[in-house]
Formats: structure tokens, sequence, C-alpha cells
């Protein structure tokens, strides 16, 4: 494939991969798959197209089932993006690159939770080609700008420098390294989990640095640092939670929880927060056949 890119919108043109005449180009948000001079186009979603607005968000976990097909099963569903986590599974970054891989082919955005704040668990998930990475346990400001400063290029911040590779789709690219730096940072979604009371108390502050585009609550582990496990309608679980969807509104950054079905995402979703997971791949598999079995030993009866 011979990509040439030009102009600010980033037009790349594909020589033997599409049709004579087609076009594809980067607005910093999104592909736009363009025939001709015309204004029609396909779009294909990316992770920072959806960040911000507040139209509802549906994705899930992946713990389980980093199977080829798993990105276009979801995507078929409905999906707007999935999370692979790394940080409760035994997935390593060969199953990471792999898992982008799949979710590429079906178009489906895809954010890695890694399994802790080193640099390294950042910036290899982000060179593996995570379109945005979810960080456990952010308590602080200091904490999240150690992130930032992980996962973002020189001048925004310190990620190690590694060209051409998955992140970039493998492509043979000519244009100056600054603006291949730019083009990354812009791309990469900053997710920080709120997990205990210090960082709810903080989420204002973490919330408005620039570079910070979601803050995602841990409801579990946010109860078991208030020593109040599962307590999830006790008053001071509901104001930290309040004060996490309160910051990401106040600066236009987006807020996120998972939720056990789809029933209690909606809820979320009236609570104010525009990303929502339902469940993980394991619970809804089990769930859905679960169901599946008891509906036919009950049609014995």
């Amino acid at each position: 494939m011979d990509a040439d890119r030009a102009g600010a919108g980033h037009v790349i043109e594909l020589h033997g991969s599409l049709p004579l005449g087609w076009v594809v180009v980067w607005d910093g948000g999104r592909y736009h798959w363009r025939c001709g001079g015309g204004n029609s186009t396909m779009t294909t979603p990316t992770l920072r197209s959806l960040i911000g607005n507040q139209r509802p968000k549906v994705g899930t976990f992946l713990f389980e089932f980093a199977t080829p097909g798993i990105g276009q099963i979801l995507k078929a569903a409905g999906a707007d993006y999935a999370v692979l986590d790394m940080e409760h599974t035994g997935f390593g970054f060969d199953t990471v690159r792999q898992v982008v891989r799949y979710c590429q082919a079906a178009e489906l955005p895809l954010i890695v939770r890694v399994p802790s704040q080193h640099r390294h668990h950042i910036s290899r998930a982000l060179d593996a080609g995570a379109e945005g990475v979810m960080v456990p346990i952010v308590s602080s400001v200091a904490q999240a700008k150690a992130v930032l400063e992980a996962a973002k290029y020189w001048p925004d911040g310190t990620r190690g420098v590694a060209l051409g590779l998955a992140h970039e789709r493998f492509e043979m690219r000519s244009e100056p390294v600054l603006d291949r730096f730019a083009e990354q940072n812009k791309r990469t979604v900053i997710i920080l989990q709120i997990e205990d009371p210090r960082g709810a108390d903080a989420a204002d502050e973490i919330a408005a640095l620039p570079g910070v585009d979601m803050l995602w609550l841990g409801h579990n582990d946010l109860s078991v640092a208030m020593n109040k496990p599962g307590a999830f309608d006790d008053p001071q679980f509901l104001r930290h939670e309040q004060a996490t969807i309160a910051a990401a509104k106040k600066h236009g950054k987006s807020a996120g929880r998972l939720g056990v079905d789809a029933k209690q995402a909606a809820e979320f979703v009236k609570l104010g927060y525009d990303f929502v997971a339902i469940a993980g791949d394991v619970w809804l598999l089990q769930q859905a056949f679960a169901e599946g079995v008891a509906a036919v030993h009950k049609s014995k009866t």
C-alpha cells in the first residue's frame, strides 16, 4: 500500500487498495472515506470522536474472550466501544496487540485498562495500537500528571518514541516527526479511574487537567476504600459519585461507569454518565445461557 499524506486535512491517497478516486481523510477525530472531490463520506468512528458529547456510549468489558470475532460480534450488537481488561485478567501485551487488530477490523474503538500506573504499562498499550488507556486508582493531581507524562509525546509528555509501529498502523510516513507527535497526542484518549475518597475529593482538579479525557468511577474499590464494601447507596458513596460526575461535566470531559446489566447502565445515563459498560463478556454469556437453561427446564413443568 502506497500512502501519501498532504494538506491540513491529512489526506491519505491509497493506490491499489481502494477504487480509483477514493481517498481517506484523517481529521484528528475520525477517518473519512471520500470519493473524488465530493463531500459524501463514509466515517469510521474513533474513540476521540466519542469523547465529550453527552450522547450515551455503550460498551462492555472483555475479561475472557479475546477471540478473533469479538470485535465484530460486539459491533454487530451495537457496541460503541470495548474495554480490554489487563488489571483483573491474565491478558498480556501479545493479547492486546491481537485484540487491537480484531477491533480495528470491526471499526470498534478499543480501550485497554492497564494493570497499573507504571509508565511502561501505559506506553506499551498505546504502542500496541489502543486508542485509549484506562488507568486504575488515580487519587491525586500528581498521579494524573504522571499518567499524562507517560501517555503523551513531547512536548506534552515524555512517552518513549517508536514510530511506524501499530499505533500508526505500520504506515510508511514522511511527515515531520513533530506533526506525527501531535497527531498521536490528539488521538490518544486518557481515562482515569476514581476509586477512593482521595480521588473523588481531587476529581475537579484532575478533570481540569488538559489531556484528561474521562473520569471512570471504580465503584467496587471506592466502596472498599470507604470501609463500606458494596454500600453503593451510602450517602458518602453517592457524594463521591456525584462529585466525580460533576467534575467531568464542569470541564467538558466524559464520565463512565460499569453497570451489572442493561437496566443499571440505563440508570447511570440518567445520573449523568455518558459512557456506560454493560457488564463484561463472561457475565453476559453466563447470564444469557443461565436464563436459557432455566427457560428450557421450566417448559417441562
